[in-house]
């Protein structure tokens, strides 16, 4: 299989994250914001005990895409719910630590499951992760404060057409998506240049970047720096940090290579924090629907960001995923930089 077809296993769920984005936010907005997130963690336990029995690669797929059905009832409506419950003086900490969940989530995903499947196989490994979303269900159910009632207004396609007009929302749809887009092409397909000369490291040594997720602990402090300074430029700032990450994996050296990624996880992690501030304060009504639009923006990014670097891999190598790269993150730095009138 080809690096851009591997790519397409991962483009599944991400692009029904995207989809489920729209249904979730809009739900969030009639229903409110506390049960929408019970209801999509108590749903998502379903899809993810049965990844550990399906007998065949196109039942899995089936349930991955279950799972980015699910998945956007927390993601999407969490960012809504911080900027009601905590807004003003903890959204940009309590952003933060939404955030660090979301990296450790990815870490166990990505690299815990791997190194428990080594120990106790690959069914059980799996079925452990529905352990995850059971759990936490439970704890929400018993810790999560009611927010308050959302403010909508009487039709959601009016409401879409109203946030598509809105430029502080469009700035923040830039920002997120071009970060979600380098950061999954960079580090999905990182993996080949470091398997090939001059670095010629093994598959397991070279899944040991993702480590480097660790560093999505610096979304409390990102947070409090946007309280500070505004989320516009705070995002211009990690949009600068990805840009010379990304660069420098150009060097063909390892410590250069592994540098660059850290750089660019913690313009990632950074930015997406202050720029889901920026989605929570872009406007005061429908803001579940406003999270759904950004999400299915960030999300349908993400999908062609682990497909299209692939492609520029296979024509021109490292280069080609590394210029591409700078290029949307120097495009989406062009759109923050854009003055925003209020509507």
């Amino acid at each position: 299989m080809r690096p851009s077809e591997a790519g397409l296993s991962i483009s599944v769920t991400v692009l029904l994250v995207a989809a489920g984005a729209w249904l979730w936010g809009a739900y969030s907005d009639r229903h409110g914001r506390r049960r929408t997130i019970l209801l999509a963690s108590g749903l998502l336990v379903v899809p993810t005990a049965a990844l550990a029995v399906v007998p065949s690669f196109g039942l899995l797929l089936a349930c991955r895409a279950l799972q980015g059905l699910c998945m956007p009832g927390l993601l999407t409506v969490g960012v809504p719910y911080i900027g009601e419950v905590f807004a003003p003086r903890l959204a940009g900490r309590a952003m933060g630590y939404y955030v660090v969940a979301l990296v450790v989530g990815g870490l166990v995903g990505r690299l815990g499951v791997s190194l428990l499947a080594a120990v106790i196989g690959w069914h059980a490994a799996l079925a452990s992760l529905a352990v995850l979303p059971c759990a936490g269900t439970a704890m929400m159910w018993r810790s999560l404060p009611e927010g308050p009632p959302a403010t909508r207004t009487a039709r959601s396609l009016g409401a879409v057409a109203s946030h598509l007009r809105n430029p502080r929302l469009r700035r923040a749809i830039a920002a997120g998506s071009a970060l979600l887009f380098v950061f999954i092409g960079v580090f999905s397909y990182v993996v080949y240049r470091l398997q090939a000369p001059p670095f010629d490291l093994g598959s397991q040594a070279s899944s040991l970047v993702f480590v480097l997720w660790v560093v999505g602990a610096i979304g409390p402090s990102a947070g409090r720096v946007a309280d500070r300074w505004g989320w516009p430029r705070a995002a211009l700032g990690s949009l600068g940090l990805a840009v010379a990450g990304s660069a420098l994996t150009l060097v063909s050296s390892l410590p250069a290579v592994i540098a660059g990624l850290g750089l660019l996880a913690t313009g990632m992690f950074s930015g997406v924090t202050v720029v889901q501030l920026g989605v929570a304060s872009s406007t005061d009504v429908d803001r579940g629907t406003a999270s759904g639009l950004y999400f299915s923006c960030y999300y349908g990014a993400g999908a062609l960001g682990a497909y299209l670097p692939g492609l520029a891999w296979q024509a021109w190598g490292w280069p080609g995923v590394a210029l591409l790269a700078v290029a949307v993150l120097g495009a989406a730095a062009a759109v923050l930089a854009s003055p925003a009138r209020r509507r």
